[in-house]
């Protein structure tokens, strides 16, 4: 599995893992828009760092043109098709719903229906941890039920998972669905809250603290989310003959080859403690300003990596504390403060 699609590859994520797998010396064919949801600027830093690898092509275009996605796919023939693109950011999604429609449900569409003109041999795509929605068993297995989205982005994601599993069954093509849990690392979103943390911090500004700092979060580190995406390339599903073969805690489909799976740290950290590795990382005390809950946001999340460990033999392994000092670095050396 040589040949490798990535959408999103500018993001945060698709940079990352277009990366490691041009370091293993695969060829990366690389698709995204460089939309200004956010700073575009960052896109093309992290784009001009892909394009020095010779193995690196890219097609700079829209999820939602339907022939720009398929002559991509086409013309790359990939062995497998990595699908990180999406309109992100749950409170973006209330004030823009639009967004999420065209770009998560119709791109995604589009990319699954080049998918099936060229028939990799897997196809990957990104959920989220945010479908758990207001499920409050905890640590979230991919087997429990997951019907109470709280956010429009969520939604699409959710629907995502829908589309996939149909299209699984329909045309027997092996699919895998991630569900992430707040990712962060060096390359991150200038949205999230590492990010948007440090750079008060280090700023001197005062830093929002939803729900007065009662949130935990199952922090995970890019570079161990971008080695197990890269470890369930090889791990392909294939549609049971009966429920028999279907191992307990196992999301595998009784009647598609599809598969759900949580890629999270199984830690979940408080609020308040990540804020104080940022504050020992980059040596300066942050100025809180506590406020409510925001809609569409959850208090808590935490992965169940169980499955994860039992298909690849690998889990998230790097601790908060190593994760921010590599973050706040690379953050300081970025924008130079």
């Amino acid at each position: 599995m040589t040949r490798i699609f990535i959408t999103g590859v500018a993001g945060f994520i698709g940079f990352h893992l277009a990366d490691l797998l041009l370091e293993e010396g695969c060829e990366v064919h690389g698709f995204d828009a460089v939309n200004d949801y956010y700073d575009p600027q960052l896109k093309e830093a992290r784009l001009a760092i892909l394009k020095q690898k010779k193995a690196f092509t890219f097609t700079r275009a829209k999820l939602e043109d339907a022939a720009a996605v398929d002559q991509a796919v086409v013309n790359s023939q990939p062995d497998v098709i990595v699908h990180l693109a999406a309109q992100a950011g749950v409170r973006y999604s209330i004030e823009n719903p639009r967004a999420y429609v065209e770009s998560n449900i119709i791109g995604t569409f589009n990319l699954m229906e080049a998918a099936q003109k060229v028939r990799p041999a897997h196809l990957l795509m990104a959920s989220t941890s945010s479908v758990y929605g207001a499920n409050t068993e905890m640590p979230y297995r991919e087997t429990a039920k997951a019907d109470t989205q709280m956010s429009f982005y969520a939604a699409t994601k959710k629907a995502n998972e829908a589309m996939g599993h149909a299209w699984a069954h329909i045309h027997d093509l092996p699919t895998t669905m991630f569900r992430f849990f707040t990712v962060y690392g060096s390359w991150g979103r200038p949205d999230m809250a590492p990010h948007l943390f440090t750079d008060a911090i280090l700023s001197g500004r005062e830093i929002n603290v939803f729900n007065h700092g009662k949130m935990q979060r199952d922090f995970t580190y890019v570079g161990d989310l971008v080695r197990a995406i890269r470890l369930l390339f090889d791990v392909i599903p294939a549609r049971p003959n009966s429920t028999e073969e279907i191992a307990q805690g196992d999301s595998l489909s009784p009647v598609a080859p599809f598969r759900l799976v949580n890629i999270g740290n199984s830690n979940s950290v408080e609020l308040e403690k990540f804020i104080a590795e940022i504050e020992a990382a980059a040596g300066v005390k942050a100025k809180k300003n506590y406020m409510e809950m925001q809609k569409g946001d959850v208090p808590a999340t935490w992965a169940d990596a169980t499955l994860l460990m039992s298909l690849t033999g690998y889990q998230p392994q790097t601790s908060i504390s190593e994760g921010i000092v590599e973050f706040v670095a690379w953050f300081r050396e970025y924008y130079g403060k």
